[in-house]
């Protein structure tokens, strides 16, 4: 009875986690209609429905979202009690389930990842890149890697660098526009404006300078966009102006396709940061590879140079 009811809650957990029983079947290594066999066993047992289904969408009814709250996180903590066990007692394995951002994830931490499978072989990085931020309770991540997730009494954040925002361009877009002296100045230039994903409002061009002045700058807007990568590789493309994270530039200021604008002035963020669920059985997994990114961020120099040059 524990191993139908088991296989029943991974099926129905997956179905809500993917939002189609494709994709959970390709998650669990099953075929669709095994898993909706078993979702809709499930529902005779329980005697409700749990998914709204037409030919092109998949929806939790409200049944369906009382359960999911209720069960999706405390039987994540069973499966990694037991998988635990099977391992050998607190030995790091199972699959790990990892939200981050395209460029920085890409850039920073995916080649951080070879020497951490050497050392954690039965651990496997499941990688989610998306740049909006994730909810890792509601969606299922063991690990988020970011900057300005909400910290509630469910979470831990363990800060990997602070993070400062700088105005770049392109070396054509100098020659062809005389670089401002003063954020003033910016008046009169190209800007590339971004849209903030969580609130929908465009970001401002709020400007500190070490001096400990600042101001509120206004420029001519040519474009708006709410990718980060998209934005710089417009400034690189000698578009305009944009205001972007160390983080996402750094490579690009590197090359020489981007330099600094105003480099005395700055913008402030909140830190880039490792988020996990500050639940009392923390599985050796998260442990880790928490861990270990903490150890290699900071020991690859990136931390030092996320701060503004």
């Amino acid at each position: 009875m524990f191993t139908e009811l088991s296989s029943y809650l991974d099926a129905f957990i997956a179905a809500a986690d993917e939002g189609s029983f494709s994709a959970a079947a390709r998650r669990l290594g099953l075929t669709p209609a095994a898993v909706s066999k078993s979702v809709n066993r499930l529902e005779l047992r329980l005697g409700v429905r749990l998914f709204q289904r037409s030919t092109r969408s998949l929806a939790l009814t409200t049944d369906g979202e009382r359960l999911y709250g209720q069960v999706r996180l405390p039987w994540s903590e069973i499966g990694d009690a037991l998988t635990d066990l099977s391992q050998g007692a607190g030995k790091p394995a199972g699959t790990l389930k990892v939200g981050l951002a395209h460029t920085v994830g890409r850039t920073y931490f995916v080649p951080l990842l070879d020497e951490f499978t050497r050392r954690y072989p039965d651990v496997v990085p499941d990688l989610y890149f998306d740049n909006r931020q994730v909810d890792l309770v509601a969606d299922g991540f063991d690990v988020a890697i970011g900057g300005g997730i909400e910290l509630t009494d469910a979470l831990i954040a363990r800060e990997l660098a602070s993070m400062q925002i700088v105005l770049v361009a392109s070396p054509a877009y100098l020659t062809a526009h005389a670089a401002p002296s003063q954020p003033q100045e910016l008046a009169r230039h190209r800007g590339l404006l971004r849209r903030s994903l969580s609130t929908g409002r465009l970001v401002p061009w709020t400007l500190k300078h070490s001096g400990g002045q600042e101001v509120l700058a206004s420029v001519r807007p040519v474009a708006v966009m709410d990718d980060p990568e998209a934005l710089a590789c417009a400034a690189a493309s000698g578009m305009g102006i944009a205001m972007l994270p160390l983080a996402h530039v750094l490579p690009l200021l590197d090359s020489g396709a981007l330099v600094r604008v105003l480099p005395g002035w700055y913008a402030e963020t909140r830190p880039l940061s490792i988020y996990y669920s500050s639940r009392k059985l923390v599985p050796a997994k998260v442990r880790v590879f928490v861990d270990y990114v903490v150890e290699q961020f900071r020991a690859s120099g990136h931390a030092a140079r996320f701060r503004a040059l």
